[in-house]
């Protein structure tokens, strides 16, 4: 592993980062109420690089306010579907044309590489907007033969109508912001909802920069507000608030249980995509190059903190040395550094409070008795840097392996047969994602079947396009992220019946 020290704030983004960042409510952009502001980092220098204003339960309020009028009497609820549905490409458009800046945002806010930031981020969240414009014009309901035993001769039509839930609060999490907010957006605006989205404190910028090209797009006032600020006030507010329908949550599963109780005042509906520890399998009968490259990526890329990262490393015995030697070059090689330079593969974690989550994580794995076969420890520089770790002779006892970790930290266990692996990798409270490697497709499918996840790679990982559903099984979440599932997400049925 080398690292890389550069770092310096792109010129063309000084004047957004000098320009006061306030809260969008009701197509204006305004102070917080309480007037105060908090400061936001660069991951890579540990520096403050601008200040965004700190909303709170009494912004959430306003905003509230002006999504429940723009879903209840504003132009939102009048216009067509189809009219719905241009103003969301458009947003699609928006995004696409100012790829470069939004990537340098998440870059400087996030500190991914500036690459991956313009290939996936950027590129996802404009191919999700355009994706769900699509389907405001093919939300239907239908119609249901009713045969009516107490009512002889009777005759009825029936039908089903689908209507937006209403007023959305959306939490969104800040590993991958721009593209979580594109996730959450696309379908409540393409069902027919308002919203009040919420972004990470640690991960404004994007947010801020998206509600403004939401305006230049022409949606209607009131229709998205977004609230910069904590989860404890702000995010909060929006859980317990009694005139919003619905709240959708990314985060970690701690925070999706508070969120749950929240919304239990006024019995909200509530999705949630939650945490995860999932299991990365390697046969012996694998494409080993690809598998191991494979391996390395599912837990490396972005910085390991995803919520579907391939944590667990379960590699058949045979080839257990191979794989975890494989993995461990790959981490020994990787360039770490600022994710401006072109040469950075892995840059840092988000905040300083990750890094010694990770670093904890670290040294409870070595205290338990695993081996660091690359990595194992914080890099002494600024910045929240840590270095890419395999960890071997783990077992199911250790935190590294039950906990989610939330970094690039892979614990590696052998398995012998597939009646060990099943349980192994289904010893998890969580169920979001799994990886399969192996040339025999119908092992693959007997695993694909067996496996307690949402999602299951075969010979790939990490591959996401706005039609494929994603979420999780068990405490990894509630409901669906993408594809038309999603929509169900923000859609209420109403039975329809008349007597002819």
């Amino acid at each position: 592993m080398s690292t890389i020290t550069t770092s310096s704030v792109p010129e063309s983004l000084q004047s957004f980062l000098s320009s006061p960042k306030k809260l969008f409510i009701d197509g204006d952009w305004v102070a917080a109420r309480s007037g105060k502001c908090f400061d936001v980092f660069d991951p890579s220098t540990d520096q403050v690089i601008g200040q965004a204003a700190e909303g709170d339960a009494a912004d959430v309020e306003l905003a509230v306010a002006a999504a429940r009028k723009a879903f209840d009497s504003g132009p939102w609820s009048s216009m067509t579907a189809s009219q719905r549905s241009r103003l969301i490409w458009k947003v699609g458009d928006l995004i696409e044309q100012n790829a470069d800046e939004l990537a340098q945002l998440e870059t400087l806010d996030n500190g991914k590489p500036l690459a991956v930031a313009k290939a996936a981020d950027v590129a996802l969240a404009a191919d999700m907007f355009r994706y769900m414009a699509g389907w405001a014009t093919k939300i239907e309901g239908s119609t249901i033969p009713v045969n009516v035993p107490y009512v002889p001769g009777g005759e009825f039509h029936a039908f089903t109508l689908k209507e937006p839930v209403g007023v959305v609060g959306q939490i969104i999490p800040w590993n991958f912001p721009l593209l979580m907010a594109a996730w959450k957006l696309g379908p409540a605006l393409a069902t027919g909802c308002t919203i009040v989205l919420k972004p990470a404190e640690q991960t404004p910028l994007s947010a801020v920069r998206l509600g403004e090209l939401i305006q230049e797009a022409g949606v209607p006032d009131g229709v998205v507000n977004i609230i910069t600020g904590f989860g404890e006030t702000a995010g909060a507010a929006i859980a317990a608030h009694d005139q919003i329908d619905k709240v959708a949550f990314t985060g970690s599963t701690e925070v999706g249980k508070l969120i749950v109780k929240a919304a239990a005042g006024n019995l909200k509906k509530v999705t949630l995509e939650l945490g995860g520890k999932s299991p990365n399998v390697v046969y012996d009968d694998a494409d080993l190059d690809t598998a191991i490259a494979g391996a390395a990526d599912a837990i490396f890329f972005n910085q390991g903190q995803v919520c579907s990262a391939g944590s667990r490393l379960f590699v058949q015995q045979g080839i257990y040395d191979e794989v975890v030697a494989g993995v461990s070059e790959i981490a020994n090689n990787l360039k770490v550094g600022s994710g401006f330079d072109s040469e950075t593969q892995m840059g840092p974690l988000v905040s300083r409070e990750q890094l010694e989550r990770v670093r904890g994580y670290l040294k409870a794995g070595l205290a338990d008795g695993a081996e660091a076969t690359a990595g194992g420890a914080a890099l002494d520089q600024p910045g929240y840097f840590v270095q890419p770790t395999v960890l071997k002779n783990a077992s199911k006892s250790m935190s590294i392996v039950r906990e989610e970790i939330f970094g690039p930290v892979v614990a590696a266990m052998p398995f012998a047969n597939d009646a060990e692996l099943v349980s192994q990798a289904n010893d998890s409270s969580y169920g979001l994602a799994a990886g399969i490697w192996t040339r025999d497709i119908s092992k693959a499918h007997r695993l694909a079947k067996s496996v307690k996840a949402g999602t299951v790679w075969i010979n790939c990982y990490s591959i996401f396009d706005a039609a494929l559903p994603f979420g999780g099984y068990k405490q990894s979440g509630w409901g669906r992220e993408m594809g038309h599932a999603a929509l169900e997400n923000y859609l209420q049925t109403k039975s329809v019946c008349i007597s002819l």
